[in-house]
């Protein structure tokens, strides 16, 4: 804990305090470059820690804030619903589960852009024929 304890105590408040960070409006005009220098780490640290709080707390920063999964497909019915015998199926069929594809039900691969958008891993649904 002594090493922690230093770092907050001691070395943070000590660094903060050499900041070459002007007293008037005008003092930032006659910075030099060293000391434009020694202001990027922690212009860059509030910089991310904002980007970060922003990502987490904002809900327009969010890839999907709607909450519908499903913005393209029979949006006019309460419920989508379709049936598909499994007899009608050579081998395999693929069906979506991420309401992207633009051949529903079947899969046609736009789960890819949505996983990398998103970070989601959502695949098809695979129906096989038994042997």
């Amino acid at each position: 804990m002594q090493p922690v304890a230093s770092l907050v105590k001691i070395s943070i408040p000590s660094y903060l305090s050499n900041l070459p960070i002007p007293d008037s409006f005008g003092g930032w005009f006659r910075l030099g470059f060293k000391d434009w220098l020694a202001l990027v780490p922690p212009t860059a640290l509030a910089a991310g820690v904002g980007y970060t709080v922003y990502r987490a707390y904002c809900p327009k920063a969010r890839p999907s804030c709607s909450g519908k999964l499903n913005q393209v497909i029979q949006l006019s019915n309460p419920k989508v619903v379709d049936t598909i015998d499994v007899e009608d199926i050579s081998g395999k069929a693929a069906f979506c589960r991420c309401w992207k594809s633009k051949n529903w039900p079947y899969c046609d691969g736009s789960h890819a852009a949505h996983n990398k958008e998103t970070g989601d891993n959502v695949g098809p649904v695979i129906v096989k024929k038994a042997k």
